[in-house]
């Protein structure tokens, strides 16, 4: 009745005023209702970061809950979650399993890692942190064991060596100077060069170099000062000695080297040993320059061709003609199998490469040996060469012959010499072959040259 008897002026701010208590009202109830359908948040946010809280506190409690103990043995046994493990121990993961077990160490190996740091444990269980004070005491026992063996290393070492410097003092001291081999052969190029130098005195330096120009960077290090064509020019000396020796050097440096065989050809090398072998001259100076003349020719067919344009089939076979040079002879029929086996391989080489005219094959075509060997008589001089006595000889022999075969067949065959020696050969080769198959050899060394001498009959009959 009282609201009735308001004026309706009053009425109109009263109700929008209920109106707004009322919506006030009803928003607040459908927040409470259900705060997960209106929440602004990300729910898989909020539950990592409880887990986290959860893992943190769990961690924590950890931590400060007592641990229980693993009491390892010298088996290995599984290890359990949370169990503390005493220092020491060896721990492995079990890949089969998939489990982390634990065993004693040896004795020995635990005092070591320790080194006298023990902790003192009155209970049975112990917490975290006296697990991290052990570690962190272990890690540094472990640090000082390896300090101490690094110093008694090093102690050690500065026993047995001293510093070069120290080396270089006490030279200086004594008035001793440490050289390299280029400086060796420098002063022993020099001495063998000099005037002043008596011929004892040029002997040695020879000799001596011999021995650095075996190596190949030395050989090719002699190019670089001029000492090679020193000692070319060595081989024009008047004494026999000096021919000899420069020689063997000459014959050290030209092995396997084409470099140096290159210069040696190029400095005169072939036309001076040659000489040498031509005129009247020590054995033992011949040996030696024939050493030289085959290490030169050996895998350069290019000093091979000059070695046919200048004569040197003609001098060697004067050479194995003179008596008492049966072992000259022997050398020089190894040479002449080298020089041939040489070419033939480089024919077989470029037929597996397939290559219709690689460089070495060219250079090897324009070598004519074995004509050069059919027109100089050597297939008549290796065969008499069988009749040398040493077996040794008959076996390099007996190759040159397999080799010169296609070339001196028809030789061989009319040679009634040839055939009597092969036919001798045959049955003292025969009985060596049995008794070496008596000392139970079956692969023996006279069954060997019995197949070479059974071949070469067959071959000519």
């Amino acid at each position: 009745m009282a609201l009735q008897s308001l004026p309706s002026s009053r009425m109109a701010p009263l109700a929008i005023l209920l109106g707004l208590l009322m919506a006030a009202c009803f928003t607040f109830c459908l927040s409470h209702q259900n705060p997960k359908e209106f929440a602004l948040t990300n729910p898989e946010k909020s539950s990592t970061k409880e887990t986290e809280r959860k893992e943190t506190k769990a961690e924590e409690e950890l931590d400060a809950e007592v641990l229980e103990v693993f009491y390892p043995t010298h088996e290995w046994q599984a290890l359990r979650p949370g169990q503390a493990v005493p220092a020491g121990s060896h721990v492995r993961l079990n890949l089969q399993t998939g489990e982390r077990e634990a065993k004693l160490q040896s004795e020995d190996k635990f005092r070591n890692n320790l080194k006298g740091k023990r902790l003192d444990i009155n209970t049975n269980t112990y917490t975290s942190q006296d697990l991290k004070s052990a570690l962190a005491k272990f890690k540094e026992g472990a640090e000082m064991e390896s300090s101490k063996e690094d110093k008694a290393r090093q102690a050690e070492v500065k026993r047995l060596f001293r510093p070069i410097e120290e080396l270089k003092k006490d030279f200086d001291e004594l008035n001793v100077v440490i050289e390299t081999d280029m400086q060796i052969m420098v002063r022993l190029i020099n001495k063998f060069n000099s005037s002043s130098s008596s011929l004892e005195e040029k002997i040695a330096a020879l000799f001596d170099l011999e021995y650095y120009v075996h190596q190949m960077d030395n050989a090719q290090d002699l190019l670089s000062f001029g000492g090679l064509q020193v000692v070319i020019n060595g081989l024009n000396s008047t004494e026999p000695l000096v021919k000899e020796y420069a020689a063997f050097v000459l014959g050290a440096a030209f092995s396997s080297n084409p470099k140096v065989q290159v210069e040696a050809i190029e400095g005169g090398a072939l036309q001076k040993l040659l000489v040498i072998l031509a005129t009247e001259q020590p054995l033992t100076a011949k040996k030696k320059v024939l050493f030289a003349l085959c290490s030169l020719l050996r895998h350069f067919p290019y000093a091979q061709r000059q070695f046919l344009k200048l004569g040197g089939l003609q001098v060697l076979r004067s050479l194995v003609q003179e008596k008492g040079t049966e072992v000259l002879a022997v050398r020089v029929v190894t040479l002449l199998y080298d020089l041939v086996t040489e070419k033939m391989f480089a024919e077989e080489e470029a037929e597996l490469t397939q290559e219709t005219s690689p460089e070495k094959l060219q250079q090897y075509r324009q070598v004519h040996l074995l004509p050069g060997l059919r027109e100089q008589g050597w297939c008549e001089i290796t065969a008499r060469l069988l009749a040398l006595p040493e077996h040794d000889a008959r076996e390099k022999v007996l190759q040159t012959l397999g080799v010169l075969l296609a070339t001196c067949r028809d030789h061989y065959r009319q040679d009634p010499r040839l055939s009597g020696t092969l036919a001798s050969l045959q049955v003292e080769y025969q009985a060596l072959a049995s008794l070496e198959l008596q000392d139970g050899e079956d692969e023996g060394y006279f069954r060997e040259l019995l197949g070479s001498v059974n071949s070469l009959l067959k071959e000519l009959r």
